[in-house]
């Protein structure tokens, strides 16, 4: 990757049409952050402490919630900085930072929930081979490949967007350093990077999004097939919070990048969605809907209590 840049800092202008209002969002945007930060990590430490939660679709879960701690980690903080009076400024470094772990982080965790789909289908669909056929080299080989993945689109996103020449203009009209936002800035023809930018992310977007349809087609058929009332709760239960968070997660992907005459509050609304709120809402989804993570945290908060009346 080569930098041309002739400029060393953007200015963050912030989400756009809200000025008067910092503020109100600087106390939203905090409780919303602590509260995803505690809820995934009380996600994990339910799954590390409990021996019964040692299991693949756990396994993918903790891997989730490491996720979901990163990714609005990446834009957040400086987010919450200027939002409570602190410089806009970004470094170009920090910028190209931010632009590279945003979707570093985001099509990993793209790949993930795909991933977590077909582990879905295989305990359905093949439950009696599902130890055999989700053992513990597979499911890491899975989160490695995810990880690749990510890093590919990532480096090839970043390196089409900061080969360009940045010479005049620093004002990025966003909160957080993005393709859609970056490349207007640019001295350079912009078009190539656009065209790539939105075929990458809308290729894999679009991919991910069809493994998921196929895997819970065949889920939706074998759970019909059970006959037991019961069997079929269980089932649907076991893949419901997994297919709410899929569908928190791609929706506002796809609305973003695909869209033909770009609004800017509305692609900082669906950003926030994506990057700020969904990882929040996955940490209520996982923890609220599923029995085996309650019992794990309210055996841990036992503890607790007990070590400390002792």
């Amino acid at each position: 990757m080569r930098n041309h840049t002739e400029l060393s800092e953007f200015i963050l202008l912030g989400i756009p049409q809200t000025q008067g209002v910092e503020t109100v969002l600087f106390v939203l945007f905090l409780f919303i952050y602590i509260f995803t930060l505690v809820g995934n990590l009380l996600i994990l430490i339910a799954i590390l402490s409990s021996s019964a939660l040692h299991t693949p679709m756990y396994f993918f879960l903790g891997i989730l919630s490491i996720f979901d701690i990163l990714f609005p980690s990446v834009t957040c903080p400086k987010m919450l900085l200027y939002l409570s009076g602190q410089s806009r400024v970004i470094s170009y470094k920090g910028c190209a930072t931010q632009l590279f772990f945003y979707h570093f982080l985001g099509a990993t965790e793209g790949c993930l929930y795909s991933v977590m789909s077909y582990d879905r289908f295989v305990a359905i669909c093949h439950p009696l081979r599902y130890t055999l056929i989700m053992r513990r080299g597979v499911c890491v080989g899975l989160v490695m490949g995810a990880w690749s993945v990510g890093c590919l689109q990532a480096t090839i996103l970043t390196s089409f967007t900061l080969k360009l020449t940045y010479c005049n203009l620093n004002c990025v009209d966003y909160y957080f350093c993005d393709i859609p936002a970056m490349l207007p800035l640019a001295c350079d023809d912009a078009s190539q990077a656009q065209t790539v930018g939105s075929t990458a992310v809308g290729f894999l977007a679009l991919m991910l999004w069809f493994t998921v349809c196929v895997s819970y087609t065949r889920i939706g058929i074998a759970i019909l097939k059970i006959r037991s009332t019961e069997g079929r709760k269980k089932a649907f239960s076991t893949c419901s919070a997994h297919l709410t968070a899929i569908l928190c997660a791609f929706g506002p992907i796809i609305i973003i990048y695909l869209q033909s005459t770009p609004n800017p509050l509305l692609g900082a609304i669906v950003q926030i969605l994506n990057n700020i709120v969904s990882p929040m809402l996955n940490s209520l989804i996982y923890s609220l809907r599923n029995k085996e993570v309650k019992r794990s945290l309210k055996k841990v908060f036992h503890n607790a209590v007990f070590t400390v009346l002792e």
